[in-house]
């Protein structure tokens, strides 16, 4: 599978060559595959915690937002076409509220669900933000999804995938509720740190005269990245010796 993602970037980064953006999704595509991978002394402090440790769960949180590649390159997607602070707003906050949901949800009620299928449909939000931003749906379907809604219930796929890594290691009852309340926070924060580091750049970008002309190579790199994602995950579900 490795030397499958290296081929593909090696043949996406001939197509990226001069967008300096693009090369960034590029770098990112084979990380993205483990976007939700926890170290080992995160998942040590983790499960060797008890009681309350809400600052400690904070920084946990926002580390795991700042790092997930399949997050943040879904949150790309989403602002990608956005040029209003009050549309950005508007999307991120759908985001928010359905990972959030799914996230608290899906660990204090312990709800579970397999991690690889969880995280192959995160990968195909990042193909459908792709195509989304393409304008596929109206040309090959006739219509397109509402983007609104579609951003909540992947929102809801994203909080879930958060859960499932936190269900894989052994987290002790004593002041779970607030700590995962505040791995939650700390998720929102890395969000809007990381947002902002993708607005600032996507500013600078927006005002190059190559953006239009990179715009549909972006996407198409971006959608790749989703791909790889989805095939990596699958074959973990199917292959789990193998991944």
């Amino acid at each position: 599978m490795n030397r499958i993602c290296k081929l593909c970037r090696a043949w996406l980064a001939r197509l990226a060559y001069g967008s300096p953006l693009v090369l960034l999704l590029l770098a990112g595509t084979t990380a993205l595959a483990y976007a939700h991978g926890v170290s080992d002394d995160d998942k040590s402090f983790i499960e060797g915690s008890a009681g309350i440790n809400l600052i400690p769960y904070i920084y946990l949180g926002a580390k795991h937002m700042v790092t997930g590649y399949d997050h943040l390159l879904f949150l790309f997607g989403v602002i990608f076409f956005l040029y209003r602070l009050k549309d950005i707003g508007r999307y991120v906050t759908l985001f928010a509220v359905g990972h959030s949901t799914t996230l608290l949800f899906g660990v204090i009620a312990n709800v579970h669900a397999n991690p690889y299928l969880i995280d192959a449909v995160i990968g195909l939000s990042v193909v459908y933000k792709a195509l989304d931003n393409l304008g596929a749906f109206r040309k090959v379907l006739g219509f397109e999804p509402n983007p609104r809604l579609a951003v909540l219930i992947f929102g809801f796929f994203h909080g879930f995938g958060l859960a499932t890594k936190l269900q894989e290691m052994t987290l002790s009852r004593d002041g779970m509720v607030p700590n995962i309340i505040a791995f939650n926070v700390g998720v929102e924060i890395g969000q809007l740190i990381a947002l902002s580091m993708i607005l600032i750049a996507m500013t600078y970008w927006r005002r190059s005269p190559g953006f239009q002309r990179h715009a549909l190579l972006a996407n198409a790199v971006l959608m790749s990245a989703g791909f790889v994602l989805v095939g990596f995950q699958l074959s973990g579900y199917f292959f789990p010796t193998v991944a």
